[in-house]
């Protein structure tokens, strides 16, 4: 069965679909608020990234660790594992897009090819080669097969992107019309590899692209994570069923809760923030700076080498810095090989501590 283009010919916001994205709304507008109050938004973006990038991952069963994330130093190319170089290619592929979309205020189809390729590293493109199917992992069975034909996949992909650059092709609501977007790429499945991080990284910058976001900073793969059979589950639905409401209300209630407890980090960052301005700005008022305040957030393991690039000091300068925050508990000290980690130990124990809630969805 062919793949039917965007927008279907169905009534699809149902009483209950209607409610949910009403409420998902306000939970996004509450944290765009909370993202606005941040003066240096770029640590958001910086920090909460690698944490969507980490989640995203996971889905595709690369797994990596916190300390693994923050002890690589991406401007030296150097990671501890691989694991943890896919992870920053995904953080650097969504900032980028990120960029793309406030500056162009589209989502083009090179742009979702750039996406793919820096996540992949390759510049392999749409699929050209017929033999794609998905499987379930554990019995092996093929659960769908998606478009075959290299034309009927650009044919897609073109239809894909008027859909998310002309609003006046239906008037479904804008989380909606996420929801739906992210079921079609994940049917067309255009690429070899990287469909699910592709099509993740796409539903951020749809909600930035459509203003109910103002950075990327939404924990939406953490969300899919910890309901990961559900999603796949899910997803299938409709291609079995026809039926949407199930697909809707579950991306929905993903927004909504994610967007929360999102808001509810970004108020801890904040707050955090302060109050190490202030015991920075009390106890060590000689090496107080706004830059220094930021390097420790923008990087929870920092070292001499960050504060060097970043503040324009000496070695000796910044190895005294480090140290005085050591003394006053503000870091804590580790020695991993050869190099001195400074963790920031209030700001890990936040990214540590951000959970979400195992939702109940009827078989």
């Amino acid at each position: 069965m062919s793949l039917a283009p965007l927008p279907l010919p169905l009534d699809l916001e149902t009483k209950a679909v209607l409610k949910k994205a009403a409420r998902a709304h306000q939970a996004l507008a509450e944290l765009k608020g909370v993202v606005a109050s941040i003066p240096n938004q770029a640590i958001l973006v910086n920090t909460l990234s690698l944490q969507e990038a980490k989640d995203s991952s996971a889905i595709e069963n690369i797994v990596t660790t916190h300390d693994d994330l923050y002890q690589s130093d991406v401007a030296a190319h150097r990671f501890v594992t691989l694991a943890a170089k896919e992870v920053h290619n995904y953080a650097a592929a969504l900032r980028e897009g990120f960029d793309k979309v406030k500056s162009t205020g589209l989502i083009t189809l090179n742009d979702i090819l750039e996406i793919q390729a820096r996540i992949e590293e390759n510049r392999a493109g749409l699929r050209k080669l017929p033999g794609t199917t998905l499987k379930n992992d554990a019995t092996g069975q093929v659960v769908y097969t998606p478009p075959q034909h290299p034309d009927e996949i650009v044919a897609l992909m073109g239809n894909l992107e008027r859909f998310l650059n002309e609003p006046d092709l239906c008037d479904w609501d804008p989380l909606v019309r996420m929801a739906m977007v992210h079921h079609q790429f994940e049917s067309i499945h255009p690429f070899y590899d990287g469909n699910g991080r592709t099509g993740r990284i796409l539903n951020i910058l749809y909600l930035v692209q459509q203003d109910l976001l103002g950075s990327p900073v939404l924990y939406l793969s953490r969300f899919i994570n910890q309901n990961k059979a559900d999603y796949y589950r899910l997803l299938q639905h409709p291609r079995d069923t026809g039926a949407w409401e199930p697909w809707l209300l579950f991306m929905l209630e993903g927004i909504e809760q994610t967007a929360h407890q999102t808001t509810e980090l970004v108020v801890g960052m904040k707050d955090l923030m302060m109050s190490t301005k202030h015991r920075l700005r009390d106890e060590r008022p000689k090496i107080y700076s706004q830059d220094l305040i930021n390097n420790l957030f923008r990087h929870p393991y920092t070292k001499i080498e960050f504060l060097m690039s970043e503040l324009m000091v000496h070695r000796n300068t910044a190895a005294k810095y480090l140290e005085e925050l050591v003394r006053i508990g503000i870091l804590a000290k580790h020695k991993i090989g050869k190099d001195n980690y400074y963790l920031n130990t209030g700001l890990y124990e936040l990214l540590l501590g951000v959970g979400v809630r195992k939702i109940e969805v009827p078989e």
